[in-house]
């Protein structure tokens, strides 16, 4: 059975991007019922997005802003609080890999934005949302980890350390607030085919993980059907 997610509100962030991980995830709770708050720092193409999905019928409010600081996740929050009554799940999506080299060329400034797009974000989104979850007796943060967590690769380390970050901070607001009902989960995705992916890796041998399947990890893990499942980070990533 399909996860449904009728009457409850989703806050996704990193929507903005065609094509991309975070619409795939924001269509995906719309298309299962989920009133919608969408974040991405672009706002013409987040604009674009909340097009499209109030043309499927999906009932959205669009919030564009700098989520590396607290100002916008707090705005993201009371955008579901003032729009739709209140918020049930929050899937920080928002982050992505911005430096691939030896850790040896790293810049300070570089390991500062890497950590930024990834840790900052899920943090403040979570620290904003978690009451407002709380105010609902509960609810699902599903945050983005990285397979290269669980199987480093070369070249990628201040991504890994960021996501291994994301890791951690999924365990630690899991036990924190699993008696108020909170349930915090991570997915792992190994290299997705997005467009992005095909056109720097076009000549790669590379064991794709469908956006479909992506999606549908984190539906299960936000939805009721995972309401005995918290501090767990979940590879989605085709292999073993």
């Amino acid at each position: 059975m399909a996860p449904e997610f009728r009457g409850k509100v989703a806050l996704v962030t990193g929507v903005g991007r065609v094509g991309q991980i975070g619409q795939a995830v924001a269509r995906g709770l719309g298309a299962a019922g989920a009133k919608l708050v969408i974040v991405d720092v672009n706002a013409p193409a987040l604009q674009d997005r909340a097009q499209e999905l109030t043309a499927g019928g999906i009932a959205v409010r669009a919030v564009a802003g700098d989520l590396t600081t607290p100002d916008t996740a707090r705005r993201a929050v009371a955008a579901a609080k003032e729009g739709f009554g209140g918020l049930d799940v929050v899937v920080n999506v928002a982050g992505g890999l911005l430096h691939y080299g030896s850790a040896l060329d790293l810049q300070p400034e570089q390991l500062e934005r890497e950590l930024a797009v990834n840790i900052k974000t899920a943090f403040f989104v979570s620290q904003a949302a978690i009451p407002a979850l709380l105010e609902r007796g509960g609810g699902a943060i599903v945050n983005f980890a990285s397979v290269a967590v669980l199987k480093p690769q070369s070249q990628m380390a201040s991504y890994i350390a960021a996501k291994a970050a994301v890791a951690g901070l999924t365990r630690a607001l899991a036990r924190e607030f699993r008696d108020g009902g909170v349930r915090v989960n991570a997915v792992a995705p190994g290299t997705m085919r997005t467009a992005d992916n095909l056109a720097q890796m076009k000549d790669a041998k590379v064991r794709w993980v469908e956006l479909d399947d992506l999606v549908a990890a984190v539906l299960y893990l936000a939805s009721d059907a995972a309401r005995a499942v918290t501090g767990e980070i979940l590879p989605v990533a085709g292999d073993v």
